[in-house]
């Protein structure tokens, strides 16, 4: 019986095995889909599938810079626990993702998991055989390539929790721009800013405040009349811990990062500006296991 393309997308999207292992699996079977699965279930190769519906939240936020810190890639890819976030064959394939990313121009995740790794084979091919080599899913959930005119920086936190890039817009080429972009990327990483200065603060989020803002004077009975002055000086309080260029520097409580990044471009004769900032953190906004160590350890054991 002949094997067609369509049969092996069925058997690799039933099974989450590799392309070439479901033709295979499929030419042995003599186009049995069923006979299929269970060959690639006696290889141990359709473990992918079996793991499709649990929770990877866990994982390594990493990134990667070229040579002169101008083109840069952070990636996130997930894992079901922290234990298999250090084991070294997971590392090695995370940052074999995030060199992929550094190297090419993909569009989105799926694009790049289609795209070749350098064992040979589709990046999906290669992500599906680690599942079934370390017995648990894994999840390449995200990735941003920066391209810069100036300079970026890059800070990774917690072995991989928080992953933080930094683009600088200036003409400097000096070391200091590098330093100062990796105190404001370490800075991100800590305080976690919503926006890079007032002017990109959504306007629906000040009118919300506001009236949350004057509600709450309201309750606490104050004048209608200096309300209004309150409520002004509550929201400026607000919008220094949103706003990275309005916060107060970590490692200097003199300084806020504007007041930071004014100094150095003084140093270094050129204009320095925030261009764009983007913060990883493994598992933002996704569901966690809540699982125990003790609880996973007994049903490894059964």
């Amino acid at each position: 019986m002949a094997i067609t393309a369509q049969m092996v997308k069925e058997l690799r999207e039933t099974t989450g095995a590799g392309m070439m292992d479901c033709k295979k699996a499929l030419t042995e079977a003599e186009g049995d889909m069923d006979r299929a699965i269970d060959i690639l279930r006696e290889k141990g190769l359709s473990k992918a599938a079996k793991k499709a519906d649990r929770i990877a939240a866990e994982g390594l936020v990493t990134i990667k810079l070229n040579s002169d810190n101008t083109v840069a890639a952070i990636t996130e890819v997930n894992s079901e626990t922290d234990f298999v976030a250090k084991n070294e064959d997971f590392k090695t394939f995370v940052n074999d993702v995030t060199e992929m990313v550094l190297e090419n121009d993909f569009s989105d995740v799926s694009e790049l998991l289609a795209s070749n790794h350098r064992e040979g084979k589709p990046l999906q091919d290669v992500l599906n055989d680690r599942i079934a080599t370390i017995g648990e899913k894994l999840d390449v959930r995200r990735f941003v390539k920066v391209v810069s005119n100036g300079v970026i920086a890059g800070y990774i936190h917690g072995g991989g929790k928080i992953g933080v890039l930094v683009n600088l817009e200036t003409e400097s080429k000096d070391e200091k721009v590098l330093k100062l972009g990796k105190d404001i990327a370490m800075q991100v990483a800590a305080m976690n800013p919503k926006y890079v200065s007032r002017d990109d603060v959504d306007q629906e989020y000040i009118a919300h405040e506001k009236e949350v803002l004057t509600q709450q004077a309201l309750n606490e009975g104050k004048p209608a009349e200096i309300v209004e002055k309150m409520v002004v000086g509550r929201l400026n309080k607000e919008l220094k811990e949103v706003c990275l260029l309005d916060q107060v520097f970590v490692k200097d409580s003199e300084l806020t990062i504007a007041k930071l990044i004014t100094n150095i471009a003084k140093e270094v004769g050129s204009d320095i500006k925030v261009s764009s900032v983007t913060r990883y953190e493994v598992g933002e906004g996704m569901e966690k296991r809540e699982e125990n160590f003790a609880d996973e350890v007994a049903k490894q054991l059964k």
